[in-house]
């Protein structure tokens, strides 16, 4: 069945196609070129981010890195630790103020009443309350624990207190097992007796996996599931949720002062009754520490507001700072763009807004938006660029240098004539630059026709050309030897050197696919490398430019050539090294013995007829005089050039030998 689609005028407002697989390429391009690495650059511009063709600015890892630690910071600078206890003890001395309030309510009734012996009894029981209060503990723990013992008079004083003490039982609880927090509303007796189980259940666990056996993690969650609103879907995920949350409660406990810090322990233990429950949170905590050594567990936060935290705002903040770091994390070990998929992106939003968020949604589209438009693949686990994708690079560096050829030399560029050296191929195509202008009338008035409508006159635009193909009869093979030993990232040369490699090659296997190209690296030793491994190539970590072993590669490579040979060099350095006995051999200022092996090199070339153009980038007087022998003895040519210029030199000149060569 056929899809139907609908079209709607562009009216400015709609977005689309922001992201596109040709824009990712170019943006990475540079970086995979300099570092031969598609990981690596995939990974620095998630770091960086880029702007998208609407114009909008994706923000990089690096910065939403920042903004968490800042919010982090804010935080940490905004509150007091001290204010923990004193909302706790604030509350109790309200407690403790509408219990002596009720006392004297509950007197003055009795004293009203006319009933002697009420009123002897109501003054007795006065008098021993009123004492209890008096002498209450000064410590939080001591005073919780000697209220809940307490027999309280008033009942609404009494009601306010377990009120006050179920709902500190639950912060407490919250803040230190904050994955629990959904599920501890209910602080009940038989939920208190569950969740014991449940911690007993889950150190057993732990015991039985540190002896190698396998726990019955589905079996524990179908009974305490209701425990996990996270429904965590393995045991690690669980143990790693649960020791964050506690890590962030002991780190909590290490940023307070000791007299803080026993208060709060204090009060705890005296919130958490039962013996065997404060065991068991005890020894989860030791369990998760023994297993999560690398956690914050005794990392201080650094508070230092004014402004107090209270023991209701704790679960609420441990929760922020426990997702500020786990973002952090995952930010921050970020390699490829899928593993953001990962990402929460409503807590992205809450944390670092709407802007950080949409970045997050496309940056981990990229791979996949490459991978669509078939310019990278995975192989074996790897990203790597496809075919495609290798001729989309050089094709855009290709692009470029003859946009700067138009630009900055007029009439260097190729200008292809028709006559000797081409066969019609009985096509036709779109006329393209460089092509030969066999026009194709017919089908050039076609295409302004059904661009303009019938009528007259007919007007053409170059977009309307069409001309014949033709089939080259010439055949040329070049190697080009690249220099990329240390001294050409160094000196910045590198990367406008690995661009001409990838523009020529794009050149020739589009231009002139019957022409061979080869390319050779040297520094130390000199490799063949496969026009298909060209983006990956980088420099050597070593010292060493071995002329003479990437020359004797070409020769043997254009050997098995027919048509004219020529090689192109591209180096910024003079002969340092040379093959001796099977080994690289290397000295600096250059040895006699290194430039005669390289000169010799050379002699065999010319003797098979290979031509040898040389463009330096560098001007030393060492390199200089070396060339000059060279092309003395072999009669090719030598070009002194920058990083700007290479391109325009190596082309100019490929292109002008192609010309020579159709025209002998």
């Amino acid at each position: 069945m056929a899809r139907g689609f609908r079209y709607s005028r562009w009216d400015g407002t709609q977005v689309g196609f922001d992201v596109d697989a040709e824009g990712l390429l170019s943006e990475i391009t540079d970086d995979l070129l300099y570092h031969g690495d598609l990981h690596a650059a995939l990974r620095r511009l998630l770091q960086q981010g880029f702007r998208d063709r609407q114009g909008q600015e994706l923000t990089g890892l690096r910065e939403m890195v920042e903004r968490l630690r800042q919010r982090r910071r804010d935080l940490l600078e905004r509150h007091d630790l001290g204010g923990v206890y004193e909302d706790v003890a604030r509350q109790l001395d309200e407690v403790v103020e509408q219990e002596r309030t009720g006392i004297d309510r509950r007197l003055d009734d009795a004293r009203r009443s006319g009933d002697r012996r009420r009123q002897e009894i109501l003054e007795d029981l006065a008098s021993q309350r009123h004492q209890q209060l008096d002498e209450l503990p000064p410590d939080l723990a001591g005073r919780v624990q000697a209220l809940s013992q307490y027999d309280f008079m008033d009942d609404d004083a009494r009601r306010r207190f377990e009120e006050l003490m179920d709902e500190l039982r639950r912060q407490l609880l919250q803040s230190t097992f904050n994955q629990l927090a959904a599920g501890m509303q209910d602080v009940s007796p038989e939920r208190m007796a569950r969740m014991k189980d449940m911690l007993a259940e889950l150190n057993r666990m732990l015991e039985q996996r540190e002896r190698g056996e396998e726990p019955d993690f589905e079996g524990f969650m179908d009974r305490y599931g209701d425990f996990f609103p996270g429904n965590p879907q393995s045991l690690d995920e669980l143990l790693e949720q649960m020791a964050r949350s506690m890590a962030q409660m002991q780190s909590l406990l290490s940023s307070m002062t000791p007299e803080q810090r026993a208060q709060l322990q204090g009060l705890a233990q005296a919130l958490l009754e039962d013996l065997d429950l404060r065991w068991q949170v005890d020894e989860l905590a030791r369990n998760l520490q023994q297993a999560f050594p690398g956690l914050p567990w005794e990392q201080r936060m650094g508070f230092s507001g004014d402004d107090p935290l209270q023991l209701s705002q704790m679960s609420g903040l441990l929760e922020t700072l426990g997702d500020l770091d786990e973002l952090e994390n995952l930010l921050r070990s970020a390699t490829q763009p899928g593993e953001l998929a990962e990402v929460d992106l409503d807590r992205a939003r809450d944390l670092l807004g709407d802007d950080a968020a949409r970045s997050l949604e496309r940056l981990a589209e990229l791979a996949r938006t490459l991978e669509e438009a078939g310019l990278i693949e995975q192989r074996e686990g790897r990203l790597e660029l496809t075919p495609r994708g290798i001729r989309a690079i050089g094709q855009r560096a290709l692009g470029d240098l003859f946009r700067k050829l138009e630009q900055d030399r007029a009439g260097r560029h190729e200008v292809e004539r028709a006559g000797p050296g081409h066969e019609p191929a009985h096509e036709h195509k779109p006329y393209e630059f460089g092509d030969p202008f066999l026009l194709n009338v017919e089908q050039t008035v076609r295409n302004a026709l059904r661009r303009q409508g019938a009528g007259t006159p007919v007007r053409l635009t170059p977009d309307d050309f069409e001309v014949e193909r033709t089939e080259a009869l010439t055949e040329s093979s070049t190697v080009l030897l690249l220099d990329v030993s240390l001294s050409m990232p160094m000196r910045d040369n590198f990367l406008a050197a690995k661009k001409v490699a990838m523009a020529l090659h794009a050149l020739i296997t589009t231009r002139f696919p019957r022409d061979h190209f080869g390319l050779v690296s040297f520094g130390r030793v000199a490799r063949e490398v496969s026009p298909q491994r060209l983006p990956e190539m980088s420099w050597d970590f070593e010292w060493g430019t071995n002329m003479q072993h990437a020359l004797l590669l070409a020769r043997k490579q254009l050997a098995r050539r027919r048509g004219t040979k020529q090689v192109i060099m591209v180096t910024d350095g003079e002969p340092t090294a040379h093959i001796e006995g099977g080994e690289a051999y290397f000295q600096y200022p250059p040895s006699p013995v290194t430039i005669e092996e390289t000169l010799k090199e050379v002699a065999r070339c010319t003797r098979e007829g290979i031509r040898i153009n040389t463009f330096m980038l560098d001007e030393s007087y060492y390199l200089r005089t070396f060339v000059e022998r060279m092309m003395r003895l072999n009669g090719g040519r030598a070009f002194f050039t920058t990083p700007d210029t290479l391109g325009d030199y190596v082309l100019v000149d490929f292109l002008e030998h192609r010309r020579r060569r159709r025209a002998g």
